[in-house]
């Protein structure tokens, strides 16, 4: 019994894990779609000297957004070593050094990456006398939260679906458990015993069936994420991890005690003729 609920769980935390990294991998996807502000240039000389502070007290003032997860500041030489970089020139004699703006790349968190969140954050990164524009890939963006959206969306399904046959599976081996003991059930109840009294030490006995294939689970389970992650160079233990490992013990427990408490009440029930016949 400790064995078959230890493996069923252990196939659910193997997608748990599933899960876990492809939430994590789809933040990473929508943190590298980043929001690009140019700045105004500057015509007076006299100002020419203070730019830069301007620039550096508009990024200071929109980090305090917390949809900002990281703002990058471009000056005008950077603008023009990186324009050289992609186009694959090595010489000064093309353009000017300062013909670029000065800019500043921004990240936004994961969860305020979509596109009609987007445009709501692009007006308040306008409003500003020397922004001149915002842009961003608005057609790469869309197309990126629409198959990540598609993709949640099969996760999920698949996530129920498996859940589903983990109860199923689970509540079958509990119930044949608990048929083989359906004669001592009855002859409890026809010597007098309570319901109460009958029920609690097979559900005692689940639980603890419950929790130590769980703890099997969890074993495996641990044994084969910390070779994962030695694999990949990530870290073994996170807060979602954690989460996953209680939810394998509450699963285990839960639909353990509850088979046990409506199998045996449904046998309580049962005249003894049709225990033959069950």
């Amino acid at each position: 019994m400790v064995i078959s609920i230890a493996l069923i769980l252990f196939l659910l935390g193997i997608f748990g894990i599933i899960v876990i990294n492809s939430k994590q991998y789809f933040d990473y996807l929508k943190e590298q779609l980043t929001v690009e502000v140019f700045f105004k240039e500057v015509l007076d000389q006299r100002d020419m000297g203070k730019e830069v502070a301007m620039h550096k007290n508009y990024i200071s003032g929109i980090q305090k957004h917390k949809f900002i997860k990281k703002v990058q500041y471009i000056s005008k030489e950077n603008a023009a070593v990186i324009a050289k970089r992609e186009l694959a020139i090595a010489t000064d004699d093309i353009f000017e050094e300062n013909i670029f703006p000065a800019s500043a790349e921004i990240t936004l968190k994961s969860e305020f990456v979509n596109p009609k969140t987007v445009d709501s954050i692009k007006t308040i990164l306008r409003n500003s006398p020397i922004v001149e524009d915002v842009v961003n890939d608005n057609e790469l963006m869309t197309s990126v939260y629409r198959n990540i959206s598609k993709i949640t969306m099969w996760i999920i399904g698949f996530s129920i679906l498996l859940l589903l046959i983990v109860i199923v599976l689970i509540n079958n081996s509990i119930r044949l458990r608990i048929f083989s003991k359906r004669f001592l059930i009855k002859t409890m109840r026809l010597v007098g015993a309570r319901r109460r009294f009958i029920i609690m030490p097979f559900v005692k006995t689940s639980a603890w069936l419950g929790f130590f294939g769980a703890l099997l689970a969890i074993l495996a389970l641990t044994g084969c994420w910390y070779y994962f992650t030695q694999y990949i160079n990530a870290p073994f233990v996170n807060n979602q991890y954690l989460l996953l490992l209680l939810v394998l013990i509450v699963t285990g427990i839960g639909i353990a005690v509850l088979s046990t408490a409506l199998s045996t009440w449904n046998f309580l029930k049962l005249k003894t003729d049709e225990l033959y016949t069950d």
